[in-house]
C-alpha cells in the first residue's frame, strides 16, 4: 500500500482505538516501528503515553464515590452512572516472578475499582461480582477496561455494572458487578442489561 493510504488507514486506527500501541499498529499495517513512528511524526499524532495523558486532562466527570488514587488503573474517560474507561499497564511488581503472568487480583482490582467509580454517589461499594478471566495477561500488557452502567433501578439502593477488559482488541476479563450505592433512591437512567455491550 502506498505511504499515503498507509497513513490514511494509521489515523483511522487510532480515531477508532486511540489507545493502540506502536508495536499492535505494526502489525495490522505490515511495516516496521520505525515507519509507524515516522507517519505519526509527520501527521502529528504524539506517542502513546502522551495521548493517554490528553485524553486524561480533556473534561470528563470527577470520581466521587473513592480517591482518584484509590482507583486501580489510570481512568481517561469517566461519565458518571453511564460509563468509564481506565487504562492499567502490567509492571514487574503486578506479575508472578518466575512466568511474567500477571496475578489476577490486580486485573480483577482495575474492573472493580472502575465499577465503584462510575456510581455518582459518595458511597459505593460492591456488593457481588460474577466474573470471568477469558486469558492470562502479561508483563508489559496494558489493560484497558471499559465499564457500561447497566441498571441504577430495580434492587433499591444498588447499581448494576458490566466491565469488560481487552489487550489489543482481544478480551482478557468480563465482569458483572452489583454495587451498593448510599443514595437508595429509585433512578431512571441508565442502560438495561441487554444494551450492546462494546
Amino acid at each position: 500500500m502506498s505511504k499515503k493510504e498507509r497513513q490514511r488507514q494509521l489515523l483511522l486506527i487510532i480515531d477508532d482505538n486511540p489507545f493502540v500501541t506502536d508495536r499492535e499498529l505494526t502489525r495490522q499495517l505490515k511495516v516496521s516501528i520505525q515507519t509507524i513512528r515516522l507517519d505519526r511524526m509527520e501527521l502529528g499524532i504524539p506517542e502513546l503515553r502522551e495521548r493517554m495523558k490528553q485524553m486524561a486532562e480533556h473534561s470528563y466527570d470527577q470520581v466521587r464515590s473513592l480517591p482518584a488514587d484509590e482507583v486501580v488503573g489510570d481512568i481517561v474517560d469517566l461519565q458518571l452512572d453511564k460509563s468509564g474507561i481506565s487504562i492499567f499497564e502490567i509492571r514487574e511488581e503486578h506479575v508472578f516472578s518466575r512466568n511474567g503472568i500477571a496475578r489476577g487480583h490486580y486485573v480483577f482490582a482495575q474492573a472493580n475499582s472502575l465499577a465503584v467509580a462510575v456510581i455518582n454517589d459518595e458511597i459505593a461499594l460492591t456488593a457481588s461480582a460474577d466474573i470471568r478471566f477469558v486469558r492470562m495477561v502479561r508483563l508489559g500488557e496494558k489493560c484497558i477496561s471499559k465499564a457500561y452502567v447497566r441498571s441504577l433501578a430495580g434492587r433499591k439502593g444498588k447499581a448494576e455494572v458490566e466491565v469488560y477488559t481487552y489487550v489489543g482488541e482481544e478480551m482478557v476479563f468480563q465482569g458483572h458487578f452489583v454495587v451498593y450505592r448510599s443514595a437508595g433512591e429509585e433512578y431512571s437512567e441508565g442502560g438495561s442489561r441487554h444494551a450492546d455491550r462494546h
